[in-house]
């Protein structure tokens, strides 16, 4: 990795980071959202096949068996904790980790903005995202050119128009096929896989053709609805968006799975998946379970990268020029 900015440099990017922050938190606020703050470290870190969490050890002063906990990759849990809890509209900006990630878009220590809204589905939502990211452009940017509007794909048609292959479907042998015929080849062990595949050709073709500036993905397959609501549909898709910002991903937001059984469920399928790849499963946080069980209110919610953010606003192409102590 290249080395760092001088001091000088990155001070002055630090100061335009800190007024970008105050202007995220301003700008949800003035949209009625209330900051509220969750804990880093938990009992269960998310559980997620792609995304590995730092384990901790809780150890009693006083003596005992330590307790294992995690830090957390992601706020989600507990936020809707208190939406269950009656809160209304949330937010928060606050530092979450993700082990083994390192690179010009990544630190395992981050800063992450979550928010969520009851009674929204995932359009409304992306509507607040761009005007709350065309708003930011605006007021760090006001000498550039005001960013043009995010147009809105679909995975399924963004693959069409990148490889000529259907995403939704889970036979490997086309997506393989799709992948050779584009010329991005195949890596190796993801030839039977069509997961693999897909994240593959999302990553090496289907992103790098996004079109410049703001754009967002939408109506993920079903198998990729993490926690999110499913659509009925032929095929079903996944209530869910990725906002893109010159081909870098920025946000990810859902209409929300408030089912506490379907919920139970795909955890558990989650982290089977993570036994066969030879991962750690992470414990059933119960006490969320049961929140979503008690209900969970309809509602849409979107978790936005900073670091990311303030380096686009900023011009710059790494996250590790805009934080301060990055990994080292």
């Amino acid at each position: 990795m290249a080395p760092t900015l001088p001091t000088s440099e990155k001070l002055a990017l630090l100061r335009r980071r800190a007024e970008a922050i105050d202007a995220l938190r301003a700008s949800l606020r003035r949209r009625g959202y209330l900051e509220v703050e969750t804990p880093a470290v938990t009992v269960c870190p998310g559980v997620d096949r792609h995304l590995q969490a730092f384990a901790v050890d809780f150890v009693p002063a006083g003596g005992g068996p330590s307790l294992r906990r995690y830090l957390t990759t992601s706020p989600e849990y507990h936020m809707k904790r208190l939406l269950a809890a009656g809160s209304g509209p949330v937010f928060q900006v606050g530092r979450a980790f993700r082990n083994g990630e390192v690179s010009e878009r990544h630190n395992p220590e981050f800063t992450i903005a979550e928010w969520y809204r009851p009674g929204w589905g995932y359009g409304e939502l992306m509507d607040e995202v761009e005007d709350l990211v065309r708003e930011m452009a605006r007021a760090l940017r006001p000498t550039a050119p005001p960013p043009r509007a995010f147009p809105r794909t679909t995975v399924a048609a963004a693959f069409e128009g990148a490889v000529g292959a259907d995403p939704h479907g889970g036979d490997p042998a086309p997506l393989r096929d799709a992948a050779e015929a584009a010329g991005i080849g195949v890596p190796a062990g993801a030839e039977g896989d069509a997961d693999a595949l897909y994240c593959w050709i999302m990553a090496a073709a289907v992103e790098p053709a996004l079109p410049e500036g703001g754009a967002f993905l939408v109506d993920y397959p079903a198998r990729h609805a993490a926690l999110s609501r499913v659509r009925p549909g032929d095929p079903p898709v996944a209530e869910r968006f990725e906002l893109f910002l010159d081909g870098i991903e920025i946000a990810n937001g859902f209409t929300e799975l408030t089912d506490e059984a379907e919920q139970r469920v795909r955890i558990h399928a989650e982290n089977a998946a993570r036994v066969a790849a030879g991962l750690e499963p992470y414990p059933t946080d119960e006490r969320f379970l049961a929140a979503l069980a008690r209900g969970l209110p309809p509602c849409a919610g979107v978790a936005l990268g900073v670091d990311r953010l303030v380096a686009w606003l900023l011009g710059v192409p790494r996250v590790q020029d805009v934080i301060a102590f990055p990994f080292e």
